[in-house]
């Protein structure tokens, strides 16, 4: 097997990692990788921080390994390779009508990448994360390979669901996809003026799909307004398709200042009518609305972005509203800023969400973004949330055993099958994941 020596980044570029890394095109090839330099498997390396990281170790990147294996179109379980991205999935069968039935905000995120990081999407109030629509995994370790079920194997298959790849390597997957009426959406999008009035109207809303859009900068009695999305699919003409465009260059820093972002989100919240407005759009672009522009993380300039996404229980909207109080009036915020609501469903040990709220705001790296995180990860303890793995870059070790109460049983299970830690990554190590025993 080729290992070539390379530099790679998470999404949010400000972890780097550079060692050996394999691109196995067959299940052979990724067999003798593993007899040969065993080391945790890595996707598009879409997860902001260092969970696809293994800096000074061997990694095996899963691209290739990208193939649709079978689809039983009586009951809708599609079997593909790991390294299949989640939005192809999406692109080839919502014309038959069908999709994943959990689908995150990016379309280039690989099946592999969605169980390790048991995604969830615009639709978790309903359908739940995407781990609890995986019907079988093909895990790889050394030279064996094993398929496990939730039904045969429950303690196993916690553990890999969420698991960031500690219990081997996923090869392959079946998943259940969800019948859907054809591949447009049909989107209804309106203002909500404040933070009280945002969370009444996500938990009212009877939408398959929502998602706001937030003005992390407005303050005072406007502090939480913002934009409801709510999505259904639909049969009808697809609108013509939008081109793709770039990002050429790293932004300079004026471009995400104080007063630009400030403006930036004044408009964009104006853009709607105040009655509200429906329209209609592809799939791809409601789902992915980020992945029409490419390399837009760039627009955070060289030295990157630190995203910090938490959730927080249903009782804890108040800790949540002092949470975004406190963004609001530090003034480093970018226009990137979505709040869900979450409903219980949660596949694994690991796994992020919980019934509530989540909050995710983008950054610019910097000392002040980082200071200001650490304060907003220990408010998110106080309220009883936790922070994403897929998303941190920063998070304290201390506070991983309050927010994940399995850690222990997952620590144990991990270390068990893998005692030599062949499969640990720069998260796992940084947050003494494995050590929690």
């Amino acid at each position: 097997m080729l290992w070539n020596s390379l530099t790679y980044t998470g999404w949010g570029r400000v972890k780097t990692a550079t060692g050996p890394v394999a691109r196995p095109e067959r299940v052979s090839s990724l067999r003798a990788a593993l007899a040969d330099d065993p080391g945790p498997a890595i996707g598009n390396c879409r997860s902001y921080g260092d969970a696809c990281l293994n800096d000074g170790g061997p990694a095996v990147k899963m691209v290739r390994l990208d193939r649709m294996i079978g689809f039983d179109e009586t009951t809708g379980i599609l079997e593909v390779e790991a390294g299949l991205k989640v939005g192809e999935i999406a692109r080839v069968f919502a014309p038959r009508g069908w999709l994943p039935t959990v689908m995150p905000g990016t379309g280039f995120a690989t099946v592999g990448g969605c169980i390790a990081n048991d995604v969830h999407g615009k639709n978790h109030h309903g359908a739940g994360s995407f781990g609890q629509h995986v019907t079988e995994i093909t895990l790889m370790r050394g030279e064996q390979a094993t398929k496990i079920t939730p039904e045969k194997d429950p303690e196993l298959f916690r553990a890999t669901v969420g698991g960031l790849g500690q219990t081997g390597v996923i090869v392959s997957a079946k998943l259940q996809l969800l019948a859907c009426k054809g591949d447009v959406m049909v989107v209804t999008e309106r203002r909500i003026d404040g933070y009280e009035e945002f969370i009444e109207a996500l938990d009212a809303s009877k939408a398959t799909y929502t998602v706001g859009w937030l003005d992390a900068t407005a303050k005072g009695a406007a502090l939480g307004r913002g934009i409801l999305e709510e999505g259904e699919t639909d049969y009808g003409l697809v609108p013509p398709k939008k081109s793709s465009k770039s990002v050429p260059f790293n932004a300079p820093r004026f471009a995400l200042s104080r007063p630009v972002v400030k403006a930036f989100n004044n408009a964009y919240f104006r853009r709607i009518p105040e009655v509200g407005r429906t329209s209609v759009k592809p799939i791809q672009d409601y789902f992915f609305p980020l992945d029409r522009i490419h390399d837009w993380n760039r627009l955070y300039g060289k030295a990157g972005f630190i995203q910090f996404q938490c959730v927080v229980p249903v009782d804890g909207v108040r800790g949540l509203k002092r949470i975004l109080e406190k963004i609001a009036h530090s003034g480093l915020a970018s226009p990137l800023a979505v709040l869900k609501r979450m409903g219980p469903g949660r596949a694994g040990m690991m796994s992020f969400p919980m019934e509530g709220y989540t909050l995710a705001v983008d950054f610019r790296a910097g000392k002040k973004a980082s200071k200001l995180i650490a304060e907003l990860e220990l408010m998110t303890a106080e309220a009883g949330g936790r922070v994403y793995f897929a998303k941190d870059a920063t998070l304290d070790a201390s506070h991983v055993g309050a927010m994940y109460p399995e850690l222990a049983e997952f620590a144990s299970i991990a270390n068990k099958i893998d005692p030599d830690g062949h499969y640990e990554t720069d998260l796992t190590r940084r947050l003494k994941i494995r050590k929690a025993v």
